[in-house]
């Protein structure tokens, strides 16, 4: 049993039913996060300029709007949870420590926060899965 066996095997025994709410509100939080980067595309390729990574920025603005409404909708309905979390990463890594700290670690930085525990949730389901009550162990039980 190899190393990401035996992680898969330890976050299936360890998945407590309350989870799966946190699981579910993750996942419509991500997708109306997707929702809001279309509707005001201008405030997200502002942000995405200012980090010069000298990628493309309307590469980067869909990206992210993709990731987080089809990865927010996949997190939500446990349908391949690890999967979509662990694409929620880079973009959240990106948030917390290239975009929102320049504001600095204040309390009054609320999107800072945000990000933080946002990216600290996502990195637990790509750990623990999605649990009892998902696509993922419905597909598992009844796989005719």
């Amino acid at each position: 049993m190899n190393v990401m066996d035996r992680i898969e095997h330890w976050g299936d025994t360890h998945h407590p039913a309350w989870m799966d709410i946190v699981r579910i509100a993750l996942g419509v939080f991500l997708f109306v996060k997707g929702i809001s980067f279309i509707s005001d595309t201008t405030q997200l390729s502002r942000l995405v300029t200012g980090l010069d990574f000298h990628l493309y920025t309307v590469t980067a603005v869909h990206y992210v709007a993709f990731a987080h409404i089809f990865g927010g909708f996949m997190i939500a309905m446990g349908c391949l949870t690890r999967f979509a979390s662990i694409i929620q990463i880079p973009i959240l890594l990106t948030a917390v420590f290239f975009v929102n700290i320049r504001m600095g670690f204040s309390y009054l930085n609320s999107e800072l926060w945000l990000s933080l525990i946002t990216l600290i949730v996502v990195v637990t389901f790509a750990i623990i899965g999605s649990g009892k009550y998902s696509m993922d162990e419905y597909m598992k039980n009844h796989n005719n």
